[in-house]
């Protein structure tokens, strides 16, 4: 491809996003593994790994794609909540299996529902053009939900809705074994962060949480009604690609 014309693409993709700059990024070390492998659903084994802060990072599994495949056919048959009575399909998520980013949203919407893709509506478009903004594609980061399964009406996912995806959540989590995590919007960060504060007290930090690094920003569909936050939500952008390893980000 034409250096010229992909460099001309990329810029279309800042401007979009209302972005006149391409950020550049502190250089400093960041360990490549931050998660430990999370073998079974039972709370207490969940427990168990968390608490295992000084022991040396896990290997993610040998074969990341049958792992998260393994779990996509697990979600596919779960009835934990009320949520399954009235899906289309379930929504796992979708991407690389050696992501080094990682986004979570909220639920699935309607058109998710339909086609179970998660953020494939007008908020998974402004999603791929925040993600083109950061000078990555789609199919470099893992994409999911809290939820995968999309609520009535699209209402906000309930407090035992989101613990019954929970497990899945932090197993997709363990499969892919992120640089780090982007929570988009407060739904997905207090359930990432375990935490019910407000979503701009969660902002322009990083979180740890056990092995991961965890950056809160708006969610699109937030950004779509509220097009004055895209650039806040920049801000969180670069917070989250400046902890990407130095070979891992992209060059201006």
């Amino acid at each position: 491809m034409d250096i010229s014309a992909a460099l001309q693409a990329w810029m279309l993709e800042l401007d979009s996003f209302s972005i006149d700059m391409v950020p550049r990024f502190a250089d400093r070390p960041v360990p490549s593994q931050v998660l430990s492998v999370m073998s079974t659903h039972s709370a207490e084994s969940m427990r168990s790994s968390e608490a295992q802060q000084g022991a040396p990072f896990a290997e993610a599994p040998v074969d990341r794609a049958a792992a998260l495949q393994c779990i996509a056919q697990e979600i596919a048959a779960c009835k934990a909540c009320d949520l399954a009575a009235g899906r289309t399909r379930v929504v796992p998520g979708q991407g690389s299996a050696h992501a080094r980013m990682l986004f979570v949203g909220e639920a699935p919407g309607a058109e998710e529902d339909r086609t179970g893709d998660a953020f494939v509506g007008e908020a998974g478009q402004l999603l791929t053009r925040m993600i083109g903004a950061m000078g990555l594609q789609r199919e470099q980061v893992f994409i999911t939900n809290v939820v995968k399964c999309r609520p009535p009406e699209n209402r906000d996912p309930l407090e035992h809705e989101a613990a019954a995806c929970r497990a899945f959540l932090l197993r997709q989590l363990a499969s892919v074994n992120p640089e780090v995590v982007v929570a988009l919007g407060a739904h997905a960060t207090r359930s990432l962060l375990q935490h019910d504060g407000p979503l701009s007290a969660m902002r322009g930090r990083v979180h740890d949480v056990g092995r991961m690094k965890v950056v809160a920003t708006y969610h699109p569909s937030y950004l779509i009604r509220m097009p004055s936050m895209k650039r806040a939500a920049w801000e969180d952008l670069k917070l989250a690609l400046s902890l990407l390893k130095p070979a891992a980000k992209p060059t201006a």
